[in-house]
Parts: structure tokens; sequence; C-alpha cells
């Protein structure tokens, strides 16, 4: 139970894990006061995640926590992020994805940051420990949340200690980043729509000392295996020898004891270890959205409003993605600087982004490997050669859409944003794989670095940034500085040198928000400032 708020509790989120940790450092380093509860003890050994993709990172190094996440990696950043399709460890090999979701620690001029292999336990780890130095934030575990009443001007949440004891806070805001079975959710009346379980699965985390060096296989970060036993996907985890095991298509509710599930490990690897089970976990990967993020006061972020099949490494970063759209916009608003349509914005933004996305996952879900082929994909023959180089070849040519993804991370515009100053014409296409820069506005501002190595993003504000060419007049930046402080919105005004501003952009200036979208752009300062902050309306009432 917290025992004091520093100042008047603005935000209140419930769940501890990366969404609502990640909003709560979005707000408290602005110094929002943010009470986080959580009813679980976070940790564990069973990771919901493993890639922190190129966004995230890139949002994490606004934090400040991109260099430090690298340094927790477990097995050095320079460990290839490859994707291996195997027959099993110990068998044939059969195609190989290098540098899976653009994780090499090579500096791209696309991006600041590189994807990371990296379980969430450890993610959600340096969160916490930043979340916990920031004052306005609280976090409390053992809570439970059990109710919220709003009212004009707040919410008034019932929670229960670990002993069972109620209590109330008021806040200004709630938001359920609660996870999948989300009570925050079901408290709005808000419902998931689409299809549950299209996939079951069955996760197995496990000790095995000597794993590494009893196969073939050159390293990876995941080795699918398809032999005569089925198709399943194991890799190494994290130090002193955690690797995880995941089988697919089991059936529903399926539960092993540790002996069942050593006995998986060796019949799908052909490796005899001593395995040790830390953990085991039934799950079903569903493709499902709320058919409302928002109750008025209250929010939904995360898998308590999305849900994604488990192809493409979307889910936990679209989350992280969801918190920081909607902390900035939280923050504008409890600020004075942000409008009600601002707020809105949060669900016409990102709903279309999770649809996207969603059919991205599903796209990689159906493609579908031949069962039928794997009784003699390990045999020593013309056969068994034949087999394997048909399901090579197959896995080539399909699979590649689900591991090089820059374009579904990087390209997703927000076209259709009630906060965003459209121009005329589409917004660029989006192509799965490929990510073409675009200063269109609502899409991502195209990336530089500068001459003395920074990232042009290090240099945009927690307000609103104007970026502007070298050879902008003084009289235009002064013009958009003066309708900033009129309006009393918080500008940064950046005019890099040797950074092609004009060419990058399209444009000799563009307004950029704190989540790094184009607002607006033109090459003549117009004051677009209560157009995206969704403050039209309100000046008109």
């Amino acid at each position: 139970m917290p025992h004091e708020t520093k100042a008047e509790l603005k935000v209140l989120i419930v769940g501890a894990g990366p969404v609502g940790l990640s909003l709560a450092i979005e707000l408290g380093s602005r110094g929002i006061p943010v009470v986080v509860i959580e009813r679980e003890v976070r940790g564990g050994a069973a990771p919901r995640a493993k890639t922190t993709n190129v966004r995230t990172r890139s949002l994490l190094r606004r934090w400040g926590l991109a260099d430090r996440l690298a340094q927790a990696s477990p097995f050095g950043i320079d460990f290839p992020n490859d994707m291996r399709f195997v027959t099993s460890l110990v068998g044939y090999p059969l195609a190989t994805f290098e540098d899976a979701f653009n994780a090499a620690p090579t500096r791209n001029t696309a991006y600041p940051e590189h994807a990371q292999w990296i379980p969430q336990y450890t993610l959600e780890r340096i969160l916490r420990e930043h979340a916990q130095t920031l004052p306005s934030v609280e976090l409390c575990m053992g809570q439970t949340f059990k109710g919220a009443e709003q009212g004009a001007d707040d919410v008034i949440v019932t929670i229960e200690d670990e002993a069972g004891t109620p209590y109330a806070l008021r806040a200004e805001y709630l938001v359920g980043a609660d996870g999948s079975r989300s009570v925050v959710r079901d408290a709005i009346g808000a419902k998931m729509v689409g299809r549950y379980a299209l996939s079951r699965h069955y996760n197995i985390i496990f000790r095995a000392p000597g794993m590494a060096d009893a196969h073939r296989q050159p390293p990876a970060v995941v080795y699918w295996q398809l032999g005569p036993r089925g198709f399943s996907a194991i890799g190494p985890m994290d130090v002193d020898d955690v690797w995880f095991f995941a089988l697919g298509s089991v059936e529903e509710g399926v539960q092993l004891s540790d002996d069942q599930a050593a006995a998986l490990i060796r019949d799908h690897t052909g490796i005899d270890l001593p395995y040790k089970i830390l953990s085991k976990d039934y799950w079903a990967g569903s493709e499902l959205m709320a058919d409302r993020y928002r109750d008025r006061r209250i929010f939904l972020a995360g898998d308590a409003c999305h849900l994604h099949p488990p192809f493409g490494g979307y889910g936990m970063n679209m989350g992280v993605g969801d918190a920081v759209d909607l902390g900035w916009k939280l923050a504008a608003n409890i600020e004075g600087w942000g409008g009600e349509t601002l707020l809105a914005s949060y669900e016409a933004e990102r709903r279309p982004v999770h649809r996207t996305v969603i059919d991205e996952a599903l796209a990689n879900y159906q493609i579908a490997l031949q069962p039928n082929m794997f009784a003699a994909i390990e045999d020593n023959s013309d056969t068994g050669a034949s087999i394997r180089q048909k399901v090579g070849a197959g896995i080539q040519a399909s699979k590649g859409r689900e591991f090089h993804t820059l374009g579904t991370v990087l390209g997703l515009c927000y076209e259709y944003s009630p906060v965003i100053v459209r121009e005329a014409g589409p917004a660029p296409a989006h192509d799965n794989s490929n990510y073409v820069p675009s200063a269109y506005p609502g899409c991502l501002a195209p990336h530089a670095w500068l001459d003395d190595g920074r990232s042009l993003y290090d240099l945009f504000g927690s307000g609103l940034t104007l970026l502007a060419s070298e050879d902008v007049p003084k009289v235009e930046i002064a013009t958009a500085v003066t309708d900033a402080q009129n309006a009393g919105v918080p500008l940064e005004v950046v005019q890099p040198k040797g950074v092609p501003v004009t060419a990058l952009y399209q444009s000799k200036m563009a307004l950029i928000r704190p989540d790094q979208t184009v607002a607006w752009r033109g090459d003549v300062w117009i004051n677009v400032f209560d157009r995206v902050l969704g403050r039209e309306l309100d000046a008109v009432l």
C-alpha cells in the first residue's frame, strides 16, 4: 500500500510489466506523479518476450536506457541474432536467416539503436530500477485492483493490499496495462474481438550444463527443429546454461511433469543431458483487439487491448509503443498544453497500427510447413537429401518476412490521425521487410547521424521540436517560438549543422512530437499547435 504520495496523484497504472513500467517512466521523466500497482511478484524464469526491437530500443534511448540494456546482454551484444532451421540440434541444416530483426550492433543510418535478444525479465528489471529512481513514481507490489468509479475530474480506484485490506486512491487517470486477462478492461466493459487460440504452445525453460557444446550447429538465438518428431524451437536464453524449448500444436491446457518435459527435450534435440526444468507453461496464440481502448478517464494499453500471434516478435514491443504514445499525451493534458482530441488520438493512432501488425503476424502464422514431409527428413539417403533441399528452399522463400520486418517496425504511419496536419496524397505504402524513411506527417521522423556521433533523435525535446534546415531565416524561427510561448507549448528548436534536413524531410522545417513522429512539415512556418495538440475544438468551445 502506498505510504505517501509526494504530490497529488495524476495517473494510476495497473500492471508493472514492460508496458506499465514504460508508461510510468514516460510520465515520471516529466515529473508527473504516478503510482503503479502490481498484484504479482515480477521476474521468474519464464520470459514472455525475447526480442526488444529497433523501435523499442530507440525509445529506451530517450530515457538513457539503451546502453544499460546492451550491457545486460547475456551472451554479449555481438552474439549472432540468427534463426537456423535444422532437423535437430544434432541433425542437418535446412535454412538460415542472419541478423534477424536488425540486431547486429552496427551503425545504421535508418535508426539509432539495433534490436537485441534479451529475456523480458531482464528488460523489466532495468525498467523497474530506472522507474524507482524517479521521484514522482511509486511502485507498489502485491496490490490488487478491485474496481474504479469515475467522476467528472477524477477516478476513485479501489485496491486490496497483500493482507486483503481494501483502500482507495484518487487519480486523474487510470491506465490498465495488466495484460491479456485485464481486470481494468473488464471494469470498463470492453470486449476482446477476434479469434482465440489460433495456435497452442508449451514453453519449457531449463538449465543444461554443456548444451552449447553438445550440438553441431553454428551459434544462433533460435534453432527451429523440423524432424521426424515434429516441429519445435530451442535456443540459449540466459547465462548459466539456461535455454528455452517451445513446442507448438499441443493439446488445449496440456500440463507436463518435469520428467515428461525433459524427455521431450531429449527426443527433439537428440541430446541426452541432465536437464533441470526451471519453468513450464501452456499458452494460446490469438488475434484479438478490444472493441474500445478507453472509457473517459480510463485507458487500456498493451496486451490489455491487443493480442498478437507469436510470429514476428511484435507483442511486447507494440505495448511499449502504446505506453510512449499514451504517456506523452497524458502528460500534455495534465500539464495544460494538450487538448481532449489529443487523448482521443491515442486509440485513433494505435488501433490501425495494431491491426496491421496483427495481420502481419497472421501472415507469418499461415505459412504452413507440411508435417508429412518430416518422417524421412533425417535419412542419410538421396530421398532424405531431396526432402531437406525441398523443405529448406520452401523455408528460405517464405519465412524471411517473419524475421526481416523493418518496414513494419519503423514504417507504419498515423496517416488518419486527428492531430496530424495531413497533406494531399497518400502516405507511403507499407512494405513489411523494407523501410524507406519518409517525413510524410504521421510517419516516424527520418533519422540521421550528427558529425559528433550523436543521433538526430538525441536533439529532440520532451515537448515538441521544430527541426529546421540551417538556411531557415531567424525571423521564421522567432515567429514559431513566439507562437509556442503564446500557446503555452514547450518547444525545442533544432538546426543541426551538417544534416541535410531539406533532403531528408522534403521540407525546410518539420514539427516533431515527443514520440519522434512528424506532426507537420513545410517550407514556411504556420501556427499548427492547436491542431497537433488536439486543441482546435477546445479553442472553439
